[in-house]
Formats: structure tokens, C-alpha cells, sequence
């Protein structure tokens, strides 16, 4: 894939994020949490840009071919690449908050699961585990961490507005799943995000096994 920078972009700077992107995506690839060509990666490169995956590429086997740099507005800059069809999922978190700067969307069995069985819910109340305070501003395990489960479409202007009025309405928000489809979670570096997703991977887990326990 040819990619062409803009001038205030140094190559080293698109480099480190498509490495770091690549580096993430392998090792989510090896838990299997991105099955098929399924999720997407983005890091935020500088206040009016993005790297994000190329669409339909394996996400074990990527390299910074297969990162393309995109605008907050969701197009290409520089290739002739496309990017994921959730493109505009993962700038708008990168409107809404300067301070995020990274973007992992997996599609894990275990949230897949929970999206399904939670959607008519419309979100999963989470408390009383001690893995909520590994969530940035979670200090303890008796608060209340709610991840909304959206209608899967599509038509991504619609997810994009149900993540607007979620917010706007002045809910907290860490992370988000889409019912039939994966999660949604970002921070505030690479580290911090991996650390998001795996928490919450886990304790997703937890209230499935509880559902499960429960009904037997």
C-alpha cells in the first residue's frame, strides 16, 4: 500500500503508531478476540488525524502496510487504501475527547455473547468487582460501571448518534457494545486501552458465568 503524508506528519511519527497498532492487533489476533478479518485499530497521530487498520486484512498478520492515515472526518489522506466501514466510531471518540489517543474494537466470543444476551437490557450494570477499578476513574469496586449495548446497523450515523445521545445525556462512557458484534474501548495510550479491554473481557466473562450459574 502507497501512502503519502502530509508535510507536518514526519514518517516516524505515522511509523510508531502503525507498529504499535500491528504490535497490539497480534497479540489480540492470538487470543482469538479477532476472528477473520472481524475488529479495528486506530491511534490517534496528531490533533487532526488518525492511523487506523486497512479494511479486510487479517489483524494477526499486519504490517504499517496495512495502517492508513485517515482525517478526524473519516477519509483517507495520502492512499488509495479504505479504511474499516467503523471508521466513524472510532473518530468520534477522537473528537469528543483531544485527550484519547487510542482505539481498539475486538469481536471476542465472550463479548459477542454478552451483546447478545444483554441487548434487550441495553446495557450491563457492572459492580461489585474488584477488576472495575483497572477503568480509568474507577476507584472502587462498590461504584457502578455501565457498558450500553447498541443496536447493531449498518448504517453508521445511526451508531454514531446513539453514542452522541448516550453522552450528551451526561453518562459516563468507557466503553460500549453493539449487540450481535464486539466492544468498543479506548484510553489514553496503547497501554492503557489494552488494559481497558482485557478488564473488561474479563468481567464480562464473570456476569456470563453468573447468568449461567444462576439458571442451573
Amino acid at each position: 500500500m502507497s501512502q503519502t503524508l502530509p508535510a507536518a506528519i514526519p514518517a516516524s511519527v505515522f511509523e510508531r503508531c502503525a507498529d504499535a497498532i500491528a504490535d497490539a492487533a497480534r497479540e489480540l489476533s492470538a487470543m482469538g478476540w479477532t476472528p477473520a478479518t472481524s475488529s479495528n485499530f486506530s491511534m490517534r497521530v496528531d490533533a487532526g488525524h488518525a492511523a487506523i487498520t486497512v479494511s479486510g486484512r487479517h489483524k494477526g498478520r499486519l504490517g504499517r502496510g496495512d495502517i492508513m492515515l485517515i482525517d478526524l472526518d473519516g477519509h483517507a489522506v495520502g492512499t488509495d487504501a479504505r479504511p474499516s466501514a467503523e471508521t466513524a466510531l472510532h473518530t468520534q471518540i477522537y473528537r469528543r475527547w483531544p485527550e484519547m489517543n487510542v482505539v481498539l474494537h475486538t469481536h471476542s466470543r465472550v463479548q459477542s455473547v454478552a451483546s447478545r444476551l444483554f441487548a434487550a437490557d441495553g446495557v450491563i450494570r457492572l459492580q461489585g468487582w474488584e477488576l472495575q477499578k483497572a477503568i480509568a476513574g474507577y476507584h472502587t469496586h462498590e461504584s457502578v460501571l455501565e457498558i450500553p449495548v447498541f443496536p447493531n446497523t449498518q448504517h453508521m450515523p445511526e451508531l454514531v448518534a446513539r453514542v452522541d445521545a448516550w453522552l450528551d445525556a451526561g453518562k459516563p462512557l468507557h466503553a460500549y457494545l453493539i449487540d450481535g458484534h464486539g466492544i468498543y474501548t479506548w484510553g489514553r495510550d496503547m497501554a492503557e486501552t489494552q488494559r481497558h479491554l482485557e478488564a473488561l473481557e474479563f468481567l464480562l466473562g464473570c456476569e456470563l458465568d453468573l447468568k449461567r450459574l444462576r439458571a442451573s
